[in-house]
């Protein structure tokens, strides 16, 4: 019996986590991290190590399902994905000798302020940008979400989403498919980098990536058959969220 739980919780709540990924365009590890800490006792760093474990199939499967439903151009996916890269290699060195503490809360005030933004510009009726960038030059958004990765580890997916929607004007079903796409390397180079440092409970991830991978499509289906402005009020809630919980766990 204690073996089956030992099994079947985490299948359940990976499928959970699974489904939010789909219909976040989240791999499901910004969910995830805090579910292991608080649930299961582990440590930050082994239940960082563990989430990409899940985050990287999650992220394979969602960035399909999003492509299918809704292709991404090609050529700014690839520049943004280097930029992205790019910008995760050089803020990484920098951020080795950082307190991640801080730069958590940080981090998690910002995304406050940027989810009170989004609900705000929602409620008015209008966005709070006056102006639009072209859309040649959202491949430098990688800069921004590849420099949130580099510096914390997690959000670069979370943060690009906002910027295309409000600066770019992007609808936010296909700003999500953006962000899977630039979180996608990180992902796996991260998972490389746990995993030698002995920081991975596979036993864990694997049964968190089974449960999510039995999902995720739903939640990419859900995604886009939520009308658009539901989706973004969805998305601004879990911004919230997320926020709250790195300013008080950081």
């Amino acid at each position: 019996m204690i073996l089956a739980l030992s099994i079947l919780v985490p299948l359940l709540i990976g499928a959970a986590l699974g489904f939010a990924g789909g219909v976040f365009g989240i791999g499901g590890g910004i969910i995830a991290i805090p579910v292991m800490t608080g649930l299961f006792g582990m440590d930050q760093k082994l239940a960082q190590g563990t989430a990409l474990v899940m985050m990287v199939p999650n992220l394979s499967i969602a960035l399909w399902r999003y492509c299918q439903r809704q292709p991404l151009p090609k050529l700014r996916t690839a520049l943004l994905v280097l930029c992205a890269v790019t910008a995760t290699s050089l803020t990484a060195i920098y951020a080795s000798g950082l307190a991640s503490s801080d730069l958590r809360r940080y981090f998690g005030a910002f995304l406050l302020w940027l989810a009170i933004q989004s609900l705000w510009s929602l409620r008015a009726g209008r966005s709070r940008w006056s102006f639009t960038l072209p859309e040649r030059l959202i491949p430098l958004v990688g800069l921004i979400g590849g420099a949130c990765q580099g510096l914390i580890s997690i959000g670069g997916g979370i943060i690009t989403p906002p910027i295309l929607v409000s600066v770019f004007r992007q609808t936010q079903v296909m700003a999500q498919g953006f962000a899977i796409a630039l979180v996608m390397p990180s992902s796996i180079v991260a998972l490389m980098t746990f995993a030698n440092a002995g920081l991975v409970d596979w036993k864990m991830g694997v049964l968190f990536a089974l449960g999510g991978a039995l999902t995720i499509s739903h939640g990419v289906r859900l995604a886009h058959r939520l009308p658009e402005r539901h989706l973004r009020v969805a998305f601004a809630f879990m911004l919230l969220a997320t926020a709250l919980w790195m300013i008080g766990h950081g």
